[in-house]
Protein backbone atom coordinates (compact mmCIF):
# COMPACT_ATOMS: atom_id res chain seq x y z
CA UNK A 1 0.00 0.00 0.00
CA UNK A 2 1.12 3.66 -0.67
CA UNK A 3 1.09 5.39 2.74
CA UNK A 4 0.63 3.67 5.94
CA UNK A 5 -3.20 4.04 7.05
CA UNK A 6 -5.21 4.16 10.27
CA UNK A 7 -7.47 1.08 10.04
CA UNK A 8 -10.15 0.35 12.31
CA UNK A 9 -11.62 -3.42 12.92
CA UNK A 10 -15.26 -3.13 13.35
CA UNK A 11 -18.20 -5.86 13.96
CA UNK A 12 -20.36 -7.21 16.60
CA UNK A 13 -18.90 -9.62 19.54
CA UNK A 14 -16.84 -12.64 18.32
CA UNK A 15 -16.53 -12.09 14.18
CA UNK A 16 -12.95 -11.78 14.97
CA UNK A 17 -12.00 -8.21 15.56
CA UNK A 18 -9.08 -8.60 17.95
CA UNK A 19 -7.64 -12.07 16.03
CA UNK A 20 -7.84 -10.10 12.54
CA UNK A 21 -6.72 -6.73 13.48
CA UNK A 22 -3.28 -8.25 15.07
CA UNK A 23 -3.04 -10.55 11.73
CA UNK A 24 -3.89 -7.16 9.73
CA UNK A 25 -1.47 -5.08 11.73
CA UNK A 26 1.38 -7.64 10.98
CA UNK A 27 0.87 -7.92 7.63
CA UNK A 28 0.89 -4.08 7.25
CA UNK A 29 3.91 -3.74 9.87
CA UNK A 30 2.19 -1.25 11.86
CA UNK A 31 1.03 -1.35 15.72
CA UNK A 32 -2.04 -3.03 16.99
CA UNK A 33 -4.19 -1.66 19.51
CA UNK A 34 -6.96 -3.53 21.15
CA UNK A 35 -10.07 -1.61 21.38
CA UNK A 36 -11.39 -3.05 24.37
CA UNK A 37 -8.36 -1.59 26.19
CA UNK A 38 -9.79 1.90 25.58
CA UNK A 39 -12.83 1.43 27.56
CA UNK A 40 -13.06 2.84 31.29
CA UNK A 41 -13.50 0.31 34.31
CA UNK A 42 -17.36 1.44 34.36
CA UNK A 43 -18.04 0.30 30.80
CA UNK A 44 -15.99 -2.82 30.85
CA UNK A 45 -17.50 -3.54 34.45
CA UNK A 46 -21.03 -2.83 32.95
CA UNK A 47 -20.71 -5.15 29.90
CA UNK A 48 -19.41 -7.89 32.29
CA UNK A 49 -22.69 -7.56 34.08
CA UNK A 50 -24.76 -8.28 30.39
CA UNK A 51 -25.31 -4.77 30.42
CA UNK A 52 -25.13 -3.30 26.97
CA UNK A 53 -23.45 0.16 26.64
CA UNK A 54 -25.52 3.60 26.47
CA UNK A 55 -24.19 6.77 24.08
CA UNK A 56 -23.18 8.58 27.08
CA UNK A 57 -21.51 5.33 28.08
CA UNK A 58 -18.99 4.87 24.73
CA UNK A 59 -18.15 8.65 24.24
CA UNK A 60 -15.00 8.77 26.27
CA UNK A 61 -13.94 5.23 24.54
CA UNK A 62 -14.88 6.81 20.96
CA UNK A 63 -12.63 9.32 21.61
CA UNK A 64 -9.49 7.56 22.99
CA UNK A 65 -10.22 5.91 19.52
CA UNK A 66 -9.93 8.67 18.02
CA UNK A 67 -7.08 10.04 19.81
CA UNK A 68 -4.98 6.88 19.11
CA UNK A 69 -5.64 6.99 15.72
CA UNK A 70 -4.87 10.48 15.40
CA UNK A 71 -1.76 10.08 16.80
CA UNK A 72 -1.12 6.64 14.37
CA UNK A 73 -1.69 9.54 11.21
CA UNK A 74 0.79 9.21 8.93
CA UNK A 75 2.93 6.42 10.37
CA UNK A 76 0.09 3.70 10.41
CA UNK A 77 -2.18 1.27 12.71
CA UNK A 78 -4.91 -0.94 13.33
CA UNK A 79 -7.32 -1.04 16.40
CA UNK A 80 -10.24 -2.83 16.88
CA UNK A 81 -13.83 -2.16 18.24
CA UNK A 82 -17.37 -2.01 17.62
CA UNK A 83 -17.97 1.03 16.34
CA UNK A 84 -21.33 -0.61 15.37
CA UNK A 85 -23.14 2.77 14.32
CA UNK A 86 -22.08 5.90 11.58
CA UNK A 87 -22.25 8.10 14.69
CA UNK A 88 -19.65 6.22 16.75
CA UNK A 89 -17.44 6.45 13.78
CA UNK A 90 -18.35 9.68 12.91
CA UNK A 91 -17.10 10.47 16.17
CA UNK A 92 -14.08 8.82 15.90
CA UNK A 93 -13.38 10.32 12.53
CA UNK A 94 -13.76 14.35 13.60
CA UNK A 95 -10.83 13.38 15.66
CA UNK A 96 -9.11 11.61 13.25
CA UNK A 97 -10.20 12.33 9.51
CA UNK A 98 -8.20 10.01 7.38
CA UNK A 99 -9.38 6.90 9.16
CA UNK A 100 -10.29 3.77 7.36
CA UNK A 101 -12.94 0.98 8.52
CA UNK A 102 -12.89 -2.81 7.81
CA UNK A 103 -16.56 -4.28 8.48
CA UNK A 104 -16.31 -7.40 9.56
CA UNK A 105 -19.03 -9.32 8.98
CA UNK A 106 -20.77 -12.96 9.06
CA UNK A 107 -23.55 -15.25 9.67
CA UNK A 108 -25.59 -14.92 12.69
CA UNK A 109 -24.92 -18.69 13.07
CA UNK A 110 -21.22 -18.58 12.80
CA UNK A 111 -20.85 -15.86 14.96
CA UNK A 112 -23.03 -17.30 17.92
CA UNK A 113 -20.82 -20.27 17.30
CA UNK A 114 -18.15 -18.58 17.36
CA UNK A 115 -18.89 -16.82 21.22
CA UNK A 116 -19.99 -20.07 22.47
CA UNK A 117 -15.98 -21.43 22.16
CA UNK A 118 -14.46 -18.07 23.30
CA UNK A 119 -13.34 -18.28 26.48
CA UNK A 120 -12.15 -15.39 29.12
CA UNK A 121 -13.64 -12.68 27.45
CA UNK A 122 -15.81 -10.00 29.63
CA UNK A 123 -18.64 -9.40 26.77
CA UNK A 124 -20.93 -12.07 27.27
CA UNK A 125 -22.79 -13.91 24.54
CA UNK A 126 -26.22 -12.18 25.73
CA UNK A 127 -24.98 -9.14 24.01
CA UNK A 128 -24.99 -10.41 20.38
CA UNK A 129 -28.65 -9.80 19.75
CA UNK A 130 -28.27 -5.97 21.00
CA UNK A 131 -25.43 -5.28 19.20
CA UNK A 132 -27.05 -6.72 15.82
CA UNK A 133 -30.40 -4.19 16.78
CA UNK A 134 -27.75 -1.13 16.90
CA UNK A 135 -25.36 -2.49 13.74
CA UNK A 136 -25.27 0.73 10.95
CA UNK A 137 -23.25 -1.12 8.32
CA UNK A 138 -20.79 1.08 6.28
CA UNK A 139 -22.65 3.50 4.28
CA UNK A 140 -20.99 4.26 0.80
CA UNK A 141 -20.02 7.65 1.73
CA UNK A 142 -17.96 5.75 4.59
CA UNK A 143 -14.04 4.85 4.22
CA UNK A 144 -13.57 1.44 4.25
CA UNK A 145 -14.80 -1.62 3.53
CA UNK A 146 -16.83 -4.70 4.42
CA UNK A 147 -15.05 -8.42 4.79
CA UNK A 148 -16.99 -11.88 5.34
CA UNK A 149 -15.61 -13.79 8.23
CA UNK A 150 -15.96 -17.11 6.63
CA UNK A 151 -12.68 -18.89 6.68
CA UNK A 152 -9.99 -19.17 9.00
CA UNK A 153 -8.43 -15.94 9.87
CA UNK A 154 -5.30 -16.30 7.74
CA UNK A 155 -8.00 -16.54 4.98
CA UNK A 156 -9.98 -13.54 6.05
CA UNK A 157 -6.68 -11.39 6.83
CA UNK A 158 -6.00 -11.96 3.17
CA UNK A 159 -9.25 -10.50 1.81
CA UNK A 160 -9.14 -7.57 4.20
CA UNK A 161 -5.54 -7.03 2.51
CA UNK A 162 -6.96 -7.21 -0.88
CA UNK A 163 -10.26 -4.89 -0.06
CA UNK A 164 -7.84 -2.65 1.55
CA UNK A 165 -5.63 -2.27 -1.79
CA UNK A 166 -8.64 -2.02 -3.85
CA UNK A 167 -9.94 0.78 -1.63
CA UNK A 168 -6.60 2.71 -2.11
CA UNK A 169 -6.55 2.28 -5.80
CA UNK A 170 -10.09 3.15 -6.37
CA UNK A 171 -9.54 6.44 -4.07
CA UNK A 172 -6.43 7.07 -6.21
CA UNK A 173 -8.02 7.10 -9.65
CA UNK A 174 -10.76 9.39 -8.45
Amino acid sequence: MRSPQVVVVMEVTGTGKTTIGVLLAARLRVPYAEGDDFHPQANIARMSAGVALTDEDRRPWLDAIGAWARKRTGLGGVISGSALRRAYRDRVRATAPGIVFVHLTGDRALIEERLARRQGHFMPTALLASQLASLQPLEPDEAGVTVDVSGDPEEITVRVVDALRELERSSAEQ
